[in-house]
């Protein structure tokens, strides 16, 4: 089975972006534009990785990743944002996302970081 990976960003653009990119990669993607849009969806933890934007109206990413953690969901998270900072992307890190990532992205960079956070994701499931 492919792994699913779900993209939520405000932005249209980033998110087809995205899609378009993964899905090049042989991934099957999910796009939300909003955090609640995500929560909404029904299944929040059935997706093998999470990409999610930092900044976007209403409930934030870092937001999003604390309530998932705190409902027990434990799917590995990749931050993207367009204003990376030290201070937010160590305390991302020190919460467990595994990944803070400034865009515009690298493709390369992006793929490789997928790819290390589903084989993270897969050994926290064992």
């Amino acid at each position: 089975m492919k792994p699913l990976i779900a993209i939520v960003d405000d932005d249209q653009a980033v998110r087809e972006a995205l899609q378009r990119m993964l899905q090049s990669h042989g991934f099957t993607t999910a796009v939300f534009a909003s955090a609640e849009q995500f929560l909404a969806s029904g299944h929040p933890c059935d997706e093998s990785c999470l990409i999610l934007d930092v900044r976007m109206p209403g409930m934030t990413g870092l937001g999003l990743h604390h309530q998932l953690v705190s409902g027990g969901c434990r799917i590995p998270i990749i931050l993207i944002t367009g204003s990376p900072t030290s201070g937010e992307r160590e305390r991302a890190i020190s919460m467990g996302v595994v990944s803070y990532l400034a865009k515009p992205l690298d493709e390369c960079v992006l793929i490789e970081t997928l790819r290390e956070a589903l084989e993270h994701g897969c050994q926290a499931a064992d």
